[in-house]
């Protein structure tokens, strides 16, 4: 691919000498640093004078530190740092009218994207890497447990799942800015996407499975149960609530299933107490592996699309 190699690094060199990046990475840093600080040292506190229990060390990213956990965090606002990077790749480029010089040099025109998207991605693992790495260093002086085998190995699929998340929003952006010339309207094209994803399908999902269940909630629990399947089937189609589900029973290896409402019976009841330790990795990994399917397959497809849409554009239009 002629051409992606000089791209990438000119898109890193972008990236690193920007104000954006510089900011957006202090602000993350900042945010995650202070709530983990917080959740230390109630972890200590609770900590003193009784026997750590086996995954202590995960509670830096699953206790509420400032309100929200670290997951929450990156679920609510991880895909800003993907739209921030990705709302301008390919418009501001064609209005400051590089892109058609661009592609007049003897270069392919999907390395454009490729190396756009690829340095993008590179930007956001490193700020996701950069960021846990510095979190797991804090947490270690504070709460003074040494992460085992399996919670680095936790740690590190909760990595790659929150770099898919990021990275779909960061292809939906570039879609964006590949549609709209406008630098503008991309942007607020994409905050309307995430909104709407963010707020407005969790309850527009309770307002339609409490309309779609007749009777009375509050004393028929196969209705609660009909009500909270319906809710839980429209909330799928939110990639955070996919993201949520899945990092939520990794990072918890006391969690074993994605489902927040179960019916419990007789043999659930035994089922539950047989197997109430921790799960292994394997077994969650099993559990979530079909939303993180779906997440890939949403970024990759959302990346397909931009894709398709930039190679067909006139160059003259470009």
């Amino acid at each position: 691919m002629q051409g992606f190699g000089a791209i990438l690094r000119k898109e890193l060199a972008d990236h690193f000498s920007s104000y954006r990046f510089l900011i957006l990475f202090a602000l993350i840093a900042m945010v995650s640093l202070v709530s983990t600080y917080m959740v230390g040292l109630d972890i200590r506190h609770s900590l003193e004078g009784a026997a750590k229990p086996r995954f202590v060390f995960l509670l830096l990213f699953t206790a509420s530190g400032v309100g929200f956990s670290l997951v929450q965090f990156v679920a609510f606002f991880g895909p800003l740092i993907g739209l921030i990077l990705g709302f301008d790749a390919i418009n501001r480029e064609r209005n400051e009218g590089t892109l058609s010089k661009l592609l007049a040099q003897p270069i392919y025109r999907d390395a454009v994207i490729n190396a756009k998207f690829t340095a993008s991605v590179f930007i956001i693992a490193l700020m996701l890497v950069s960021i846990v790495l510095v979190i797991s260093g804090l947490g270690l002086i504070v709460i003074g447990v040494v992460p085992g085998p399996e919670e680095i190995l936790r740690i590190a699929v909760y990595l790659c799942i929150s770099i898919v998340y990021i990275s779909l929003w960061l292809a939906v952006a570039i879609l964006f800015s590949i549609l709209f010339r406008s630098i503008s309207t991309s942007a607020l094209s994409m905050l309307a996407v995430w909104i709407f994803f963010t707020f407005f399908v969790s309850m527009g999902a309770s307002a339609i499975a409490g309309a779609l269940v007749s009777g009375s909630t509050a004393d028929n629990p196969v209705a609660i149960v009909k009500s909270a399947h319906i809710q839980n089937a429209i909330l799928l189609a939110s990639p955070m609530e996919l993201y949520n589900d899945a990092t939520s029973t990794i990072i918890d290896p006391m969690r074993k299933t994605t489902r927040k409402l179960l019916q419990v019976g007789v043999m659930e009841q035994i089922s539950m107490s047989r197997f109430s330790g921790p799960l292994p990795l394997s077994a969650s990994i099993l559990v979530v592996w079909p939303y993180i399917v779906m997440l890939l397959a949403l970024m990759l497809i959302s990346f397909g699309i931009s894709y398709a849409v930039f190679m067909r554009q006139e160059i003259r239009s470009l």
